[in-house]
């Protein structure tokens, strides 16, 4: 055909029967599919007939460029994702034969808008190369953000869905936002969900959120792996022209890698704080911090806590006759016995100031914390020290009792070491 002003519509319908790879006819509403024709890839990848959800979750519900599925709590989305309004033209990345190919989806609704058909044509490497070039240098910039979506919080509706890890495409579809908070919830850590649920309130957005404002908070969330990390989530209020307007535009960052690293530094930090610096065991404020934390676990759970204070026997003897450099190695040596005795226990312990020291003993009684007294006293005793040959420490102990605090605690293990040392040192001394 030399001129074009020739060509009818049937000769246009030929072509495009002609060159077609596949044409599906969908029912939302009953969940079916039929494959009006078929060729090429499509000729074993679809059945003939099937399941309209199963059809979207092999087309869709895949990580970008593979065929691994997404885990199964996401798949609640599919029937509302499923949903189109309008004409849809997108591009997929089809998985045939572990092979992913692009391939051309167009949907056209018709009826009462719960059938659709869709035209599929799987697309040349070569005509997707130089778009994919373009695609991989917006992805360099954009693979932070995981999700985003426009929304309409007097309309409760949602539009312009992009999954980045799913597909470069957005997707317009009919689900409420009030839905998809409902269901998007449940991929939020259980105790971060309190918030999420505050924050994605609409009348919290329509109340704190002027024209132009934008506001966001970190949190734990269930990727599309099934792991949770750590995402940001951002929400910002469309400037219109019309107070009334409550438009918004959402969007989940990948915050986990920088988040992670970021309490790890936090966390050196934290101990730098709590450690003592010479005998690398808690510090006096710490272990102060752990001896009431110890009596708020003996008033929540019942079970038996038992603390001990030991002093290194004559210790200013040692600074006097040997130097501080001296006693600054057998005070670390002395700890590093304790430490290593405790190691495997639920045991916390830490200097109390100069050669005293402190340990909280969880799941540990009178008479137990006793009877451990006296294995470390001796293990003391029989250890060589580098210089001073041998030491020797008096231990007083008790058991945090019902109806204690702290300040009682203290007073009573202070006594019992003081009992200790009376008695001539060297000994274990407790009080009930």
């Amino acid at each position: 055909m030399e001129n074009i002003k020739d060509f009818t519509l049937e000769n246009a319908l030929d072509q495009f029967n002609k060159n077609v790879d596949a044409i599906i006819v969908v029912n939302i509403d009953e969940n079916s599919y039929h494959a009006v024709l078929k060729r090429g890839y499509f000729t074993d990848y679809i059945e003939d007939d099937g399941s309209y959800q199963d059809l979207m979750r092999k087309f869709w519900f895949h990580f970008n460029n593979t065929g691994n599925e997404i885990t199964e709590d996401y798949r609640v989305f599919i029937p509302a994702l499923g949903k189109v309004a309008g004409k849809v033209s997108k591009r997929l990345k089809v998985m045939f034969n572990d092979e992913a190919r692009p391939v051309q989806l167009t949907i056209y609704p018709f009826g009462d808008n719960s059938s659709y058909i869709f035209f599929l044509d799987v697309l040349d490497s070569s005509e997707s190369a130089e778009e994919f070039q373009t695609e991989a240098k917006v992805t360099t910039i954009q693979n932070t953000y995981l999700f985003s979506m426009y929304m309409d919080l007097v309309k409760d509706t949602t539009s312009s869905i992009s999954i980045t890890e799913i597909s470069d495409e957005t997707v317009n579809t009919q689900l409420k936002y009030s839905d998809w908070r409902m269901m998007i919830v449940n991929m939020i850590w259980p105790e971060d969900q309190p918030m999420f649920l505050e924050r994605t309130d609409p009348m919290y957005l329509k109340s704190n959120f002027l024209p132009g404002h934008t506001s966001s908070f970190d949190c734990l969330m269930m990727n599309l792996e099934g792991k949770y990390i750590w995402v940001k989530l951002t929400f910002s209020r469309a400037e219109t022209n019309n107070d009334e307007d409550y438009r918004f535009v959402f969007m989940v960052q990948d915050i986990h890698e920088n988040t992670v690293e970021l309490m790890s530094t936090l966390k050196k930090y934290e101990e730098m704080a709590s450690m003592d610096p010479l005998t690398n065991v808690f510090n006096h404020g710490r272990i102060e911090t752990e001896l009431s934390n110890a009596v708020d676990a003996k008033k929540k759970s019942g079970e038996p806590v038992a603390v001990m204070m030991l002093d290194i026997d004559h210790f200013k003897q040692v600074n006097d006759n040997y130097g501080h450099s001296v006693g600054d190695m057998t005070l670390k040596r002395f700890c590093q016995l304790v430490t290593d005795f405790f190691k495997g226990s639920d045991t916390v312990v830490g200097r109390w100031g100069g050669e005293e020291f402190v340990a909280v003993c969880y799941d540990t009684d009178q008479y137990e914390i006793k009877e451990l007294a006296e294995h470390l006293r001796m293990k003391i005793a029989s250890e060589t020290f580098k210089a001073i040959e041998h030491i020797t420490c008096s231990i007083g102990v008790t058991e945090i009792l019902d109806g204690d605090e702290a300040t009682s605690v203290f007073v009573r293990m202070d006594k019992a070491l003081y009992n200790a040392k009376s008695a001539g040192r060297n000994c274990v001394k407790s009080l009930p």
